[in-house]
């Protein structure tokens, strides 16, 4: 027989209820860009966010994280690479998901499309809708590491005064 878990235990540790999500504004050095501002919810786990205070609705991320994204149109995030998979999913609009050194390929998907971007490759995503839209956004592993940005990118985000600290958190420059 399986194991077996209360429901009060069940709504307590491992349902997210949209409605009681807490997302920043903060999750990463390049949201100081103007045109790259966003809202992340950490629902599973801690993913690659750079801020420290962004606790997940489920800490229990067991070899994947899930993170909800919400972007006015034509916002972006600027090129990163993970060394896990990151897959994205939209579930509302139509996004734009774009990689390469400069970001010089892309592919748009449309709601619940999927596009899985393998490790190690430089990539983004925007928002290529007309209204506000959510992505969801799956990282792989347990552990996902920290996000390693374009140079171009970490310049710009310290111009608009944001810059990583040593553990890879996000702070005022």
């Amino acid at each position: 027989m399986g194991m077996q878990i209360s429901v009060a235990e069940m709504e307590r540790t491992r349902v997210a209820r949209f409605k009681g999500l807490t997302p920043t504004k903060r999750g990463f050095v390049d949201t100081a860009i103007p045109g790259y501002e966003r809202l992340i919810y950490n629902v599973i786990g801690r993913g690659v966010t750079e801020d420290p205070t962004l606790d997940p609705a489920i800490t229990d991320a067991r070899d994947f994280n899930l993170t909800l994204v919400k972007k006015v149109p034509g916002n972006r995030v600027g090129l990163h690479d993970h060394p896990t998979i990151e897959v994205f999913m939209p579930l509302t609009g139509r996004w734009g998901v774009y990689w390469g050194d400069e970001g010089e390929h892309e592919v748009i998907l449309e709601q619940w499309d999927v596009i899985s971007v393998p490790p190690g490759v430089m990539r983004g995503f925007r928002n290529a809708g007309t209204e506000e839209a959510f992505l969801l956004a799956i990282l792989g592993g347990s552990d996902s590491g920290h996000v390693t940005w374009s140079p171009k990118v970490l310049e710009a985000a310290r111009q608009h005064g944001l810059q990583l600290d040593a553990t890879g958190n996000v702070r005022a420059s």
